[in-house]
């Protein structure tokens, strides 16, 4: 398979509320009250976490046979580090995450062994997972001002 180009968009809503869509889907994405937001949806920063816990489940489920492990229940916890003066612009630091951390919960009478030979390779497949850990090419492709 080539190439394939994956869309989404994002519209700001009131205050830092925005709704986005991809294909026929929409998800509301807001910020905690503490942040300034009404509490309507995860943050993006938490949208990224579940991103990269979802991208991990779907590929456990489509290699597991593959290593002949069988998955009775399978569930990851995702959590990563802010600090947030990056964002507000009160330090240097980063804006983005400086560590995620994860736990994949496998229910699975298969071997130790094959479970381990299992979840290296899934971490190698994990297309979220390989777009945080490496380096992207982000550009802005264009500005477009309507009145």
């Amino acid at each position: 398979m080539a190439v394939q180009t994956f869309k989404a968009s994002a519209h700001l809503q009131e205050g830092v509320k925005v709704i986005t869509k991809s294909r026929h889907f929409e998800l509301t994405i807001d910020e905690p009250k503490s942040l300034g937001g009404t509490d309507t949806g995860m943050n993006p920063v938490e949208a990224l976490l579940a991103s990269l816990g979802a991208c991990q489940s779907i590929v456990a489920r489509v290699y597991a046979p593959k290593f002949d492990v069988k998955l009775d229940d399978f569930s990851v916890e995702v959590e990563g580090d802010i600090d947030l003066d990056g964002f507000f612009n009160k330090s240097d630091v980063r804006p983005g995450y400086s560590d995620i951390r994860y736990t994949f919960r496998i229910k699975t009478d298969s071997p130790k062994e094959k479970v381990e030979e299992f979840v290296k390779f899934l971490e190698s497949k994990c297309p979220v997972g390989d777009t945080i850990a490496n380096p992207v090419n982000v550009k802005l492709e264009s500005i477009i001002i309507d009145n």
